[in-house]
């Protein structure tokens, strides 16, 4: 079963739970599980960045493996701690307990809706998250220091994206695909971890209403 929107609780807190996808769970997803993560303590502090809790998994994931070493060395590069991770495959449970799905490509977004679990208005590839944040003005959402707080802001971020989907189209097919580094070298890798950390910060501050500093 699904369990009802916004009922997402830890220890009995309620927090929003964001699950980043790509295939082999080492690279793409890894990168921007990570990023996101420092992105979000750097806005928030590790207290109230508590609500919001970043996982990752892949549509063809190494279980228990551990990160490529280029993308670790790239999260280093951005000050992003890259320990202790561990690779999962995505799992029905998983889907079931995000509140937004983050894709690296369309093929990924696909996958995860034909999972079921009333997906469909939650997931999105990262890209056209970014692209449907912008849109959103940031006056609409609940305030940070709200009743609900980041929590409530970004269950409002992720309703108001939905609703503007079908309104937003990429320009191409390419625009939303953040393509697979696997067996590249480190260039690439920091090409790649570069389109990530630049379509995160549009989502970082809107999710925290916090901007990044300059």
């Amino acid at each position: 079963m699904t369990p009802p929107a916004g009922a997402s609780e830890e220890h009995g807190i309620p927090v929003f739970r964001i699950l980043h996808v790509s295939t082999g769970n080492v690279c793409r997803s890894p990168i921007t599980e990570r990023l996101t993560r420092h992105a979000l303590v750097a806005r928030l502090g590790d207290e109230r960045a508590g609500g919001l809790v970043v996982e990752s998994a892949g549509t063809w994931g190494h279980e228990g493996a551990p990160m490529e070493e280029h993308a670790a060395e790239v999260l280093l590069e951005y000050g992003a701690d890259p320990s202790g991770f561990l690779g999962r495959e995505l799992l029905d449970e998983h889907v079931i307990r995000a509140d937004l799905v983050l894709t690296a490509t369309r093929d990924h977004r696909a996958q995860v809706i034909s999972m079921g679990h009333s997906a469909g208005l939650r997931t999105f590839t990262l890209k056209e998250f970014t692209r449907l944040v912008r849109a959103i003005d940031p006056a609409t959402l609940p305030g940070p220091d709200a009743d609900g707080g980041v929590v409530e802001r970004a269950r409002a971020l992720v309703r108001a994206a939905a609703a503007l989907r079908g309104w937003l189209l990429a320009p191409s097919a390419e625009a939303d695909e953040v393509y697979d580094p696997y067996g590249a070298p480190i260039t690439y890798f920091r090409s790649v971890g570069e389109e990530i950390s630049a379509a995160l910060d549009p989502v970082v501050t809107a999710l925290t209403g916090v901007p990044a500093r300059t």
